[in-house]
């Protein structure tokens, strides 16, 4: 182990047990193309950490001294993606390799960048630091050295690199120290780290729920502090780290730092106050309960749907709703289609659940009812949805204890069994891959109409 400059430290490859065997042969077409032409390239970021404690990287991400253009031009599967970071996304059949350039601790690059545009009548992008009032970045494309893109990130074990030049890592932080330690420490003051990217608080609950660690303690202060301003990250991106929390197969205990830091309150504001009420004198645990439930079967290597997971977290709360309009003399449809619509009202300005995660979890909770309806009007329709398994997942882990639920669900599962498949297509239609349309055949009128017809138009009308 040697020093770097002033203030890194090289890992030489005798010292670590990273392997190339470990990594994406994708992402090391990617770094040694890079390296062939002349540019540095780096494994940085969470794929690092996790070849480092001995977790398989969900992805590898890369880092280069090249240009978003310059990486365009080497590579032909290259899309440039991105404002608020210009990123290029280079495309494999069965993976996106995202490559970055070094960022620049300062504005003060100059005003105009080579081509990076996806075509040319692209504008260019010039390379800029743009913050709102609170301080909050909006745009980042200023490009620096190594050192300053690690010190640009969020927290220190995100921060080492993989060189492949010569194998080595680089830790630029105090991450390895960290890693060793198991502590989430923001790089500088975690107070304006979390006012630039206030999402930064939802990663830091989730690191320390998935790897097992303590948020440092200044950090965690900084975090409590600033908790009421999550809300000023975009809503969508907000719904997609949510989803990261509650599936990442420790939601239970995300959710209880997110609840100790006041983050959970900030995010579900009337859905928090309702928890912490009581309904006829009994405390609502079943949100606790479903977030078990999910974290088994993604740790035992299942999956769950978003509308799934919603259902299964938020159910009990929409039956309260629905329970309340039906007392005032609403249909039960209506009575559920309201409750969804109030949800979405209250969550959507935050957390932005999309339209068509909306719809399905109001089908989930209300085709509960037809499960219920044996056989009813067209069975083999209702088993042909294509959430026919998540609505019947959500009666059986909500009410599978009781007797008539199970045999239902039952009679449900056989029926499914015993429904043929649909047969497939064939002909001319099934090679081209998709259905045959039948032309329109156009109507043949008499010869003898169709010269009446003309010499009707074209002779002068009788006077």
């Amino acid at each position: 182990m040697k020093k770097e400059k002033s203030c890194s430290v090289i890992i030489a490859r005798q010292e670590h047990g990273v392997s190339r065997k470990l990594m994406s042969p994708n992402a090391l077409r990617t770094l040694y193309r890079l390296r062939d032409n002349g540019f540095l390239g780096y494994l940085v970021g969470g794929c690092v950490r996790d070849l480092l404690l001995g977790r398989e990287p969900k992805d590898f991400d890369v880092v280069t001294d090249a240009t978003p253009g310059e990486v365009k031009r080497l590579f032909r599967n290259c899309r440039l993606v991105g404002r608020r970071f210009r990123l290029a996304h280079i495309h494999f059949q069965d993976e996106i390799i995202e490559v970055a350039t070094f960022r620049s601790l300062a504005s003060n690059e100059p005003e105009s960048e080579p081509e990076d545009a996806n075509g040319p009548d692209h504008r260019q992008r010039p390379p800029r630091i743009v913050k709102d009032d609170a301080g909050m970045i909006l745009r980042d494309n200023v490009y620096g050295t190594p050192e300053e893109d690690a010190l640009r990130r969020d927290f220190t074990i995100n921060a080492l690199s993989y060189n492949i030049a010569d194998f080595s890592i680089i830790d630029y932080t105090g991450g390895l120290a960290d890693l060793n330690a198991g502590i989430i420490r923001t790089i500088g003051d975690p107070a304006v780290r979390f006012q630039e990217d206030p999402v930064r608080m939802l990663r830091a609950v989730r690191f320390a729920a998935q790897l097992a660690f303590t948020i440092e303690e200044k950090t965690l202060k900084a975090l409590v502090a600033a908790a009421d301003t999550i809300v000023r990250a975009a809503p969508p991106r907000l719904y997609e780290e949510v989803l990261k929390l509650f599936l990442s197969g420790e939601g239970a205990r995300c959710y209880e730092l997110l609840r100790r830091t006041g983050l959970f309150a900030a995010l579900f504001p009337d859905f928090s106050n309702w928890l912490d009420a009581e309904s006829e004198g009994f405390p609502h645990a079943r949100f606790g309960e479903m977030l078990s439930y999910a974290d088994s079967r993604i740790q035992q290597g299942g999956t769950v749907s978003p509308p799934l997971l919603l259902a299964l977290l938020f159910g009990e709360y929409l039956d309260e709703k629905a329970a309340h309009s039906r007392r005032q003399g609403m249909p039960w449809q209506q009575s559920v289609n309201a409750a969804v619509a109030e949800f979405m009202g209250e969550t959507c300005p935050i957390i932005m659940i999309a339209n068509r995660v909306g719809l399905a979890l109001r089908d989930i909770i209300s085709q509960q009812m037809r499960l219920k309806k044996i056989p009813g009007r067209r069975p083999e329709s209702f088993i042909a949805r294509p959430d026919f398994n998540d609505i019947v997942e959500y009666c059986r882990i909500t009410c599978g204890d009781n007797k008539d639920v199970v045999k239902q669900l039952d009679w449900w599962a056989a029926q499914a069994r015993q429904q043929a498949p649909l047969p497939p297509p064939s002909g001319p239609a099934a090679e081209a891959g998709a259905p045959q349309r039948k032309r329109k055949r156009r109507r043949r009128r008499h010869p003898q109409a169709n010269k009446q017809g003309v010499r009707g138009i074209m002779e002068p009308r009788p006077q």
